[in-house]
């Protein structure tokens, strides 16, 4: 009974992708588009369903990400970019514009895409050697506090000597969706099945953390390790959706506790259905904010921070204080 309720619960999240995809293939800031065989089909199949596609693969990392956070750190407030990623990202993205105009060739080569991944990588990867490890959860979460507030100094920094950069940083912030091309698709499809397999395989691991990390250790679980691993993949998947979106908030953090209920406890399945529900609602957000005021876009970033601000609103006054949600 418990499979097939898990089963009808996987088959109504993968139907509600289908359509949200259908969706942002036939819907755009221009209208309705429907003759895929005449000539809406460059729109259709050339900027539009990549676009879609590529949000929806982009939440769906950033859900895997803050499923990953949550369990690990055993905190509810977790989201993939506690570690410092956020903040080296943007500083990745803010030297690539700020030095390009140097002529470095290689500059131009990584572009700003890979800055944004390099820097995701720089800001976990000082958080950890900040933290003497990873070893301590507590030590580590406030260096990453610490290393975005440093990183966020630089940023700052950036737009201050280059003020004419202030709107390009201001919308990688903001996040956007609408320079996705099919490269960019894959990129994040293979990263998503990498991770998604590696933290699949793991899942143990989360299941033995819940119970408390002096229980995890009597099972004869190498936690120190396993640890590592799951820092890898968790900054692994934000730096590829980081990349190709910007900087999308609240999608990490709202996407496990939307499914939550749903997993039942079973950490596999939590982290399954936390990427399916951040692919929904990043997908959802896109078309909003691509819909709402046509044939304006407003940058996706603000449509998710109010729904998921509304819906974490939503579950703070229905939580008893002190209970975790």
């Amino acid at each position: 009974m418990q499979k097939n309720h898990f089963q009808a619960k996987l088959s109504g999240l993968l139907i509600l992708s289908a359509i949200l995809v259908l969706l942002g293939t036939l819907l755009g800031s221009t209208g309705a588009n429907w003759n895929a065989l005449g000539p809406d089909q460059t729109i259709l199949f050339e900027i539009r369903l990549p676009r879609s596609l590529g949000a929806y693969l982009a939440g769906a990392l950033l859900g895997l990400a803050g499923g990953i956070a949550q369990s690990l750190f055993r905190n509810p407030l977790a989201d993939p970019y506690l570690l410092g990623s956020a903040s080296g990202a943007l500083l990745g993205v803010g030297s690539i514009l700020c030095f390009a105009y140097l002529g470095n060739s290689w500059l131009e080569m990584i572009g700003l895409n890979g800055g944004a991944f390099l820097g995701g990588l720089f800001g976990v990867l000082a958080s950890l050697l900040l933290a003497g490890g990873y070893r301590s959860s507590l030590r580590l979460l406030l260096s990453g506090v610490v290393i975005s507030v440093i990183l966020g100094a630089a940023n700052s920094l950036f737009t201050f000597v280059r003020p004419d950069l202030f709107q390009s940083i201001q919308s990688f912030m903001l996040g956007n969706t609408s320079l996705m091309n099919w490269s960019g698709v894959e990129i994040m499809a293979i990263a998503l099945l990498l991770c998604l397999a590696i933290a699949s395989i793991m899942s143990p691991v989360l299941d033995a953390l819940s119970l408390g990390e002096n229980t995890a250790r009597t099972l004869g679980l190498p936690l120190d390790q396993l640890r590592f691993v799951f820092i890898g993949v968790l900054a692994l998947a934000t730096g590829c959706a980081v990349a190709q979106t910007g900087l999308v908030a609240f999608v990490g953090l709202a996407a496990p506790h939307l499914v939550r209920k749903m997993a039942g406890g079973r950490q596999r399945i939590q982290l399954v259905f936390s990427c399916l529900g951040g692919g929904i609602l990043l997908l959802s957000s896109d078309l909003i904010a691509r819909t709402l005021f046509t044939p304006i876009e407003i940058p996706v970033g603000i449509v998710t921070a109010v729904l998921g601000g509304l819906y974490l609103l939503i579950l703070l006054r229905r939580t008893p204080f002190g209970a975790r949600p």
